[in-house]
């Protein structure tokens, strides 16, 4: 037994494969034999990733799940940024030009609409927490539009690290809740067009959220969500420090 844990430590990431392989598989048969079809496999497999995240969490007393336990330290390398935005960018390939020139109009201001709202949310859940001043209100704003745009703004505004690290917490938590819910709502709202996708990922946002959500709803559909969804987090990185930062400023003052 030692032996075997002492190769699987020394091949991390093919054992990080290998688990997620099987969680795979394991949420699938979920899928088919306990839901018949009606939960996508891919939605069951996130649930249970961050079922095993706490415990890892729980069980080690850090701040990386499973990648804590030296004999799956692997997944921290196959679940960071490296290989996510190699997926993310991968991505961008599948996708046909003749189906964005469709979204047209809709897919350009989708980013805008959504942009705007998941700003205005953080503003007013803020607001809601005690905090006052324009720099705390715009950090945390931009936190809820994504993770990344979040701590940009922060940084850029002077927030301190607290906000900052509010923004990334806000981020990650809206990233979970597009995960696990656009499999449950895609049908209710007509998300089985590469053109509703364009649109969905331009309201939603969040890269690895749209995504990982779209992969449970229609894998086809997955790379025009995430190609507005990574315009949406270069629009946010440019409007968030600028215009929404000054128009909270002009509203609640420095």
């Amino acid at each position: 037994m030692d032996a075997i844990i002492s190769v699987l430590e020394k091949n991390g990431l093919v054992t990080a494969f290998a688990v997620i392989g099987m969680l795979m598989y394991v949420s699938y048969v979920i899928s088919k034999k306990l839901t018949r079809g009606r939960v996508h496999g891919s939605a069951i497999a996130i649930i249970l990733g961050l079922v095993l995240a706490y415990f890892g969490g729980i069980t080690t007393g850090g701040d990386k799940g499973l990648a804590d336990l030296s004999i799956f330290a692997g997944i921290g390398i196959m679940g960071g940024a490296m290989l996510r935005d190699l997926a993310i960018i991968a991505t961008a390939f599948g996708v046909h030009l003749e189906e964005v020139k469709k979204a047209g109009l809709s897919g350009i201001l989708s980013l805008f609409v959504g942009i705007a709202s998941s700003f205005l949310i953080g503003v007013l859940i803020a607001l809601a927490f005690g905090y006052t001043d324009a720099a705390s209100l715009a950090t945390i704003g931009a936190g809820t539009t994504t993770y990344i745009v979040g701590p940009v703004t922060g940084a850029a505004v002077g927030a301190s690290s607290e906000v900052i690290a509010l923004s990334i917490a806000a981020g990650l938590i809206k990233a979970i809740l597009i995960m696990i819910a656009t499999p449950f709502i895609a049908k209710y709202i007509g998300l089985n067009n590469p053109r509703s996708a364009i649109v969905y990922g331009g309201l939603m946002g969040s890269t690895s959220g749209v995504a990982g959500g779209l992969a449970a709803t229609d894998p086809k559909l997955v790379p025009y969500g995430a190609m507005t969804a990574t315009f949406y987090t270069g629009l946010g990185c440019l409007l968030a420090p600028s215009i929404l930062f000054l128009a909270v400023r002009a509203v609640f003052g420095a």
